[in-house]
């Protein structure tokens, strides 16, 4: 099954990092947060990633294309320019960077990728969070509930979309984008999609948790799972900063072994 990564964001709130590189790219523990993300699908044996990239994607195109040379130790010869590698230290990933345009919103990237998702079942993820979430109970709840899309919900207060959920917590009734003031469960990414998922969105101009969340939930398609442990997303400079504390003291997040 693939997983598809939004990567195309200007990420204005971490300006200090972005000026240089995508926020996806940002590091943790001297890796890219995108990297983080991608070992703990891959710890659950999801290793097909489809990175949907925009600002800056030429930063992804060249890590991915210089991974495997940056970790493997080799012998070249320097008359011939022939390489030996002497020990494959590379993940088990296959990885598809595609550029969804700099002014595309997180909507139309998804739809730009349908071609490259095909019409099968796939993850999708923001590139800038983090949780120690069961990604193989995500999928067995997203089965057993049968809709379009299932997204995880998570405990964060503050300046996060807010979730209204039905009563047994199953479903999404209700969302709104970044309420202040608002506790409770929030949209915390790391969604199950079914190809259905396609046909809510337009085109370019939509945001992924406006309209096209909007017309699932009023179909009775948007299901939500509940996730009570870590999840943390990097948004600014301090969330940065805390994630590399948490990093350097036991990340919660890492849930794969080196």
């Amino acid at each position: 099954m693939k997983v598809a990564m939004l990567a195309g964001g200007f990420g204005t709130r971490l300006s200090e990092e972005t000026s240089i590189r995508p926020k996806p790219m940002a590091e943790i523990g001297g890796k890219p947060i995108l990297w983080h993300i991608m070992k703990i699908y891959s710890y659950y044996g999801y290793n097909d990633f489809v990175v949907l990239g925009g600002y800056k994607v030429d930063y992804i195109r060249d890590y991915f294309l210089r991974y495997y040379a940056s970790i493997t130790d080799f012998t070249i010869d320097l008359a011939t320019g022939s390489v030996e590698w002497l020990e494959a230290k590379a993940e088990k990933w296959k990885v598809t960077v595609i550029d969804t345009g700099i002014e595309t919103l997180t909507a139309g990237r998804i739809k730009r990728a349908r071609k490259y998702l095909g019409e099968d079942t796939f993850m999708l993820t923001y590139g800038d969070g983090v949780s120690d979430v069961n990604i193989h109970d995500l999928f067995a709840f997203h089965k057993q509930q049968g809709k379009w899309c299932t997204l995880t919900a998570v405990s964060q207060p503050g300046r996060y979309g807010v979730l209204r959920l039905s009563e047994h917590g199953t479903h999404v009734e209700a969302f709104r984008e970044k309420g202040a003031t608002d506790g409770g469960m929030i949209n915390g990414g790391f969604f199950v999609c079914e190809p259905e998922v396609f046909d809510v969105i337009d085109g370019d101009h939509q945001m992924w948790e406006d309209d096209p969340m909007s017309r699932m939930i009023e179909a009775g398609q948007l299901a939500s799972f509940r996730h009570t442990g870590y999840w943390a997303s990097m948004d600014t400079l301090r969330d940065k900063m805390a994630l590399e504390a948490k990093w350097q003291s036991g990340a919660p997040w890492k849930v794969w072994r080196d």
